[in-house]
């Protein structure tokens, strides 16, 4: 029995198509005595039939199996209402799918070939609210997700978004992870006027969120000076 702290396991799916893999996995998350293992799928349909039913706090989600890989999994978790924190497991993976595994809400992925204690720590940094990429913790997701973004070659100084000089101001700003207070503060505007500024930014470029506009910046090559 486990000692008498309030709380809880974290309560992990897996989903891999090779049996031998899953139970050797089970095995060694069982081992933890703050891990659960509350469900198996073979394949991704069965994951996030049990992503619905179960609704586990971390999903390990294997990227090559038949029939829907684990990116399109992601994809289809993103219906999921209280859908779980999905870390890829994967023999190899570009960086090209690792930007978009994160876009997709991946909020980690580990190689198989990894030791076990990497796996371990992935999941409590998960659980922790970070983000784990290969064999390292990521504290700053946005930064990591421009070293991991090809540049693309221009000679324009500005790309062609319809985009102010604020508004560039602003972009390179939130690449640099900086929250609304730190923006306001750093162009000398209030709070209310740089929730208006992302809102037309959020338009101009088609993009919902502080990630994808971060995403979207790295792969054009949107580094304005402030």
């Amino acid at each position: 029995m486990s000692d008498s702290t309030s709380t809880q396991p974290v309560r992990i799916v897996m989903a891999d198509d090779h049996p031998i893999f899953r139970d050797g996995l089970r095995r060694l998350l069982e081992a933890e005595p703050d891990l659960s293992v509350i469900g198996e799928a073979m394949n991704a349909e069965e994951a996030i039939r049990l992503a619905r039913s179960l609704q586990p706090d971390i999903l390990l989600l294997d990227v090559a199996m038949p029939e829907m890989s684990g990116l399109e999994a992601l994809q289809a978790l993103s219906a999921v209402p209280e859908s779980p924190r999905v870390i890829l497991l994967t023999a190899a993976i570009d960086k090209v799918d690792i930007v978009k595994a994160l876009q997709l809400g991946a909020r980690g992925v580990v190689l198989k070939e990894s030791a076990t204690s990497l796996l371990l720590k992935a999941i409590r940094i998960v659980m922790a609210g970070g983000y784990w990429v290969g064999r390292d913790s990521v504290s700053d997701l946005l930064l990591a997700l421009r070293s991991l973004t090809p540049t693309p070659e221009r000679t324009d100084p500005l790309p062609a978004f319809s985009l102010t000089q604020r508004e560039l101001q602003i972009v390179g700003l939130i690449v640099a992870a900086a929250g609304n207070k730190k923006i306001a503060e750093t162009l000398s505007i209030s709070e209310k006027t740089v929730k208006h500024h992302l809102t037309n930014i959020f338009e101009k470029l088609g993009v919902s969120s502080r990630l994808e506009l971060a995403l979207f910046a790295a792969q054009h090559n949107l580094t304005p000076r402030v």
